[in-house]
């Protein structure tokens, strides 16, 4: 059965759920999910996780993300990205010493509304299913953090180029309408890309393509979820006991590490308190 991580660099046009399901197709797999969710219009990094490394999503959906974006100032749209209708156009003489004091009030932790085309649900139904319906609700603002917000330059077609390091739930066309709304001009995302997601990077992607070609032998072991974890290697009687799920003696900094067998497969994650470690989450194949 396969089973790991695949680090997708999604295409434009595809949705997240339209990636998992050509996998399914091509490993054979049911079990496939993926962390954290890219719009059709966006590509990059999209990690993807096939078989038993599935019980790892908990521990890959809360991380930071980073982005490439470009930020088109003039134009107001319901989508909040240039896919969508055209609700407002504005001239703009906006300099780049405007465009960064007003990027100084978008770091750090901020309040985001999510946007009404988004799968936030609300009263058991999501957000984009009613706003395909013409009906507009009011939304809670949201914390989210922006880690890093800088402007790179302008494309040629004169779009501000913005790089994006935030939290879990942040919205990148919402920033850009944020920022557009701050300007007093208006603003949209006009494309986007994800550079990094849950400690991986473009550097460690495939292409479906790729994965069509290939096949299982680019998937990647679960343990890389956790490679900032320390390691722990058992010997025989603490691998007995880590698979049946009891806790056992480590001389260890207390912590979570990766537990592996003599053999070298991984086991689990696990956790170290006062020397005894407990399992978090298993992976061994049962």
């Amino acid at each position: 059965m396969a089973s790991g991580v695949l680090v997708v660099d999604k295409e434009a046009g595809w949705t997240s759920h339209d990636v998992v399901a050509r996998l399914r197709g091509v490993l054979h797999e049911r079990r496939i999910g993926h962390a954290g969710t890219l719009d059709p219009m966006a590509t990059g990094v999209l990690p993807v996780l096939v078989g038993r490394a599935t019980r790892a999503m908990e521990f890959l959906e809360h991380g930071e993300k980073t982005y490439e974006a470009a930020l088109r100032l003039g134009v107001v749209t319901d989508t909040q990205d240039v896919t969508g209708t055209v609700l407002e156009t504005h001239r703009t003489d906006v300099s780049p010493e405007t465009l960064e004091r007003a990027l100084g009030a978008f770091r750090g932790d901020i309040l985001q509304i999510p946007p009404m085309y988004s799968a936030v649900k609300i009263g058991g139904k999501k957000l984009y299913e009613l706003a395909r319906a013409g009906k507009e609700i009011e939304r809670k603002p949201r914390p989210v953090t922006i880690l890093r917000l800088v402007c790179t330059g302008r494309a040629e077609n004169g779009d501000w180029l913005l790089t994006v390091t935030c939290s879990k739930g942040t919205y990148i066309r919402t920033l850009c309408h944020d920022i557009g709304a701050a300007l007093g001009c208006g603003g949209a995302l006009a494309a986007l890309r994800r550079t990094a997601a849950a400690g991986f990077t473009l550097g460690d992607a495939v292409t479906l393509w790729d994965v069509e070609r290939e096949g299982a032998s680019l998937l990647r072991p679960v343990d890389v979820c956790f490679a900032r974890y320390p390691s722990l290697t058992l010997d025989a009687a603490r691998e007995r006991l880590c698979r049946n799920g009891n806790a056992f003696s480590a001389d260890a900094p207390d912590g979570r590490v990766r537990a592996y067998a003599p053999d070298g497969t991984f086991l689990m994650l696990g956790e170290v308190k006062n020397g005894r470690v407990t399992t978090v989450k298993s992976f061994f194949e049962v």
